[in-house]
Order: structure tokens, then C-alpha cells, then sequence
């Protein structure tokens, strides 16, 4: 897509929906985005959705979930020119006097790892009419982190707080102290937990996180579960999910009782567990060789509440290939494709070839129809390439619509597993 036609796609923010069609809402978009690999088809369902009556720019989050999705979609086909035409349209509209506003396209340049465009726009602010506080602050550390620049976030918490008159609050100080484990230096992150109790600045879960698993990483087991009885036992902070999944990382390797300890005591402190806690008890099982064990705790995920996620999905194929249980990895696969958290190429190569090997070449042929249907043509060299070394045909007449895979899902259990 050329660069006009892109900057005139996103300004043509008038789009008709087809009058048979049910009216949009933001439940609609957010699934329709979710479903959408094509980079052009999300900017055509972004332009819809800021175009209709009923969803604006008046409902921030809303708004920022589908330029960020948007964003994304652009991001992996690596069409840079385009986010930065696509963003820099946002400027023009009155909605940039406002922070929030602004801020989105700080955060959305971060995402695509357009450092430099963010830092350029959270410049711009004075001259675009939006104030500057803590909100714009954020999204431009945000840009950093995402950017894989955790070297700038110290500079840029020392420089604009005193320079544009405003005071960095917990959600600043998280993303510092994220910056500096990133970096490797969980003792300079300490100090600035000091500094917020110093300031009386709330520390949570989120912020001591960052730390316990950066101490993890370093190989220092027994200072994160010291650092942790500090923070939880004797500071107060309550632990989440979040915190709680960092300590099953690092106990995933061993044995599985290790791992449903801390199920259970995080179910005993009133915190649920959630898709990723499962995970690593899955992970765990399976590194221990109990695949059926493993097997089980997938099939009870939405009588727990939970989805399975793109990683649930990732690691139980790989290891049911692994032990040549292929068909039972296809059937697996079918269900990620229903819910749109197809897992990897590498891992579903590893499926195709054992079902080939195993004479099992018409489940290969499904699967490559259905991924045909969700990709765009440039996502899809590798699956052409594999395709023919596999020696197989896959014609025209014989793909598969998306309408057909999707029977029998139910939106709900959908819209749960693709937000996970």
C-alpha cells in the first residue's frame, strides 16, 4: 500500500457500514481487530470504528485499543512508513489538546519500536496546545521500555518531571525500576523503592515484580524469596497474580508439587490464577514427562476460568509432536485456530512434518488452508516454501473459509481467550 493511499484510508474517517450489517460496538471491533492478521483490513475496520455514531474518540480506551491494534497488525509486516503516516494523521484532529489523546500516539510509536517518532512527539506537545503531566510522562517511558532502550528511561525520569513541572507518580517509578532490572541491576532498582517509601508513594505488586524476577535471572533464589518475604511479610505489599507467576517461572523446571504449592497458596490468599500460572504447571508436567498430567490441566482450563492463550497452545503441541502424538496435536491446533491464537510457524512445522511422515498429508493440507485464510501474502513465504518441500498441492477449489472454521465457537469463550 502506498503512503498516500494509507494517510487517505485513515482520514477517511466517514466509512459506511453495509446497511444488512448489525450496528457496530466497541464489543464488535475489539473482535474483528482481534481476528485481523491483514495490516489493510485493520486499518479499513479502524476507520469504521471512528467513524461510527456510537464509538469516538470520547471513549479513550476504546479508541486506544484499536489504533494500537492497528499499530501492531502494521508493525509485523514491517511497514513503518505507513504507522508513522497513520499516526502523524492524529495531529491534524482536534482531540490532540488532549493528553490522553496525545498520549496514545506516544505509545502506539513505542510499540512499533519508533522510539525516536515518540520522543519527537512528546516534544511536540507545547506546540500542539496539550498540557504535560505524569499520563504523557508514562507513555513516553513506555515508548522506552518497548523500544528496548532501557539505558534512556533514567535520563528521561531525571530531566522532564523538573523541567516541565509535574511529579512522577507510582506508575513512573514502576517503569524505572523495570528499566533497571532489564539492565541487569536489581540493587539500583531497590534504591529507587526507597526513594518512593521516602516520597510515601504507594509500592504494589507491579512495581516489586520487576525486581524479584530480575534476582531470579541472576541466579539468586534464595535473595528473590528473601527480597519477597521483606516486601509481602514485613512492608505490607500484597502480591498479585503477576507476582505470584514471576515465582512460578523459576520453579517450573523442577517438580511439579513445587508449582501447585503455590496454586494453592495463591488460591488460599484469594488470588486466582490465572491462564499463565496454568501454564507453567503445564510446562512443568511435561518437562517431567507426564504428558497426560499436562494434557489434563489444558482440558480443565475453562472450568477454572481460564483460556488457553497462544503459549498454552505453543507448548502442548510441541511436546505432543515431541512424544508423536501428531493427531492429537492437530486436533490441538484446530482448537487455536478457533479462538485466533494460531501458535508460531517453527512449531507447527514441527506438526506438519510428523503428520506427512505419518501419513496423515490431509490434516497437513486443512492446516495450511486454514493459514492461507488468516494471513495476508506476505506472511506467508515460509508456509509456501514448506508447502512444497512437503510435496504437497494445495489448489483454490479446495481452501477452507474462516466462516467454516469458526462454527460452533462460542463468542464469549472467544473474546476470553483472545484477550489472554
Amino acid at each position: 500500500m502506498s503512503r498516500s493511499f494509507t494517510l487517505r484510508l485513515v482520514r477517511r474517517l466517514t466509512t459506511a457500514t453495509d446497511s444488512a450489517s448489525k450496528p457496530l460496538t466497541v464489543s464488535s471491533v475489539k473482535n474483528r481487530l482481534k481476528k485481523t492478521y491483514d495490516p489493510d483490513q485493520a486499518l479499513k475496520i479502524y476507520s469504521s470504528f471512528t467513524a461510527a455514531a456510537n464509538i469516538s474518540y470520547d471513549n479513550p480506551v476504546s479508541a486506544r485499543y484499536a489504533q494500537e491494534s492497528t499499530v501492531r497488525r502494521l508493525s509485523k509486516s514491517h511497514r513503518l512508513s505507513d504507522i508513522e503516516t497513520f499516526l502523524e494523521s492524529h495531529k491534524s484532529l482536534p482531540q490532540i489538546t488532549q493528553e490522553p489523546f496525545l498520549s496514545s500516539l506516544i505509545r502506539s510509536y513505542g510499540i512499533a519500536g519508533m522510539f525516536e517518532n515518540a520522543f519527537k512527539t512528546y516534544q511536540q506537545m507545547t506546540d500542539l496546545g496539550s498540557p504535560r503531566s505524569a499520563i504523557s510522562f508514562n507513555a513516553l517511558l513506555k515508548a522506552c521500555l518497548h523500544s528496548k532502550l532501557f539505558d534512556r528511561v533514567p535520563g528521561c525520569f531525571d530531566e522532564f518531571p523538573s523541567k516541565f513541572g509535574f511529579l512522577p507518580d507510582k506508575f513512573s517509578y514502576g517503569i524505572l525500576i523495570k528499566s533497571y532490572c532489564e539492565m541487569g541491576s536489581p540493587e539500583r532498582a531497590m534504591s529507587k523503592l526507597n526513594e518512593m517509601e521516602e516520597k510515601g508513594i504507594e509500592i504494589n505488586a507491579a512495581t516489586f515484580s520487576p525486581i524479584l524476577q530480575a534476582l531470579y535471572k541472576q541466579g539468586k533464589g534464595d535473595e528473590a524469596e528473601k527480597f519477597w518475604d521483606v516486601m509481602v511479610t514485613k512492608k505490607g505489599c500484597l502480591p498479585d497474580v503477576g507476582s505470584y507467576n514471576v515465582r512460578l517461572m523459576h520453579v517450573q523446571d523442577g517438580d511439579p508439587d513445587a508449582v501447585k504449592g503455590f496454586i494453592e497458596e495463591m488460591s488460599e490468599a484469594g488470588i486466582k490464577p490465572d491462564t499463565v500460572s496454568y501454564n507453567y504447571l503445564i510446562t512443568c508436567y511435561l518437562r517431567n514427562g507426564m504428558m497426560d498430567e499436562a494434557k489434563k490441566v489444558y482440558d480443565d482450563l475453562k472450568e477454572k476460568g481460564c483460556y488457553p492463550n497462544m503459549a498454552t497452545f505453543r507448548t502442548l503441541i510441541f511436546n505432543l509432536c515431541k512424544h508423536e502424538r501428531y493427531v492429537m496435536g492437530y486436533k490441538v491446533f484446530k482448537k487455536s485456530a478457533k479462538v485466533y491464537k494460531i501458535p508460531d510457524f517453527n512449531t507447527l512445522k514441527y506438526l506438519a512434518e510428523g503428520l506427512v511422515k505419518n501419513g496423515h498429508t490431509e490434516e497437513v493440507k486443512d492446516m495450511i488452508r486454514i493459514i492461507n485464510k488468516r494471513y495476508p501474502p506476505n506472511m506467508l513465504k515460509a508456509w509456501g516454501k514448506l508447502t512444497v518441500d512437503l510435496g504437497l498441492v494445495i489448489g483454490d477449489t479446495e481452501k477452507t473459509g474462516v466462516g467454516e472454521l469458526d462454527k460452533g465457537v462460542h463468542s464469549d469463550e472467544t473474546e476470553k481467550a483472545s484477550s489472554t
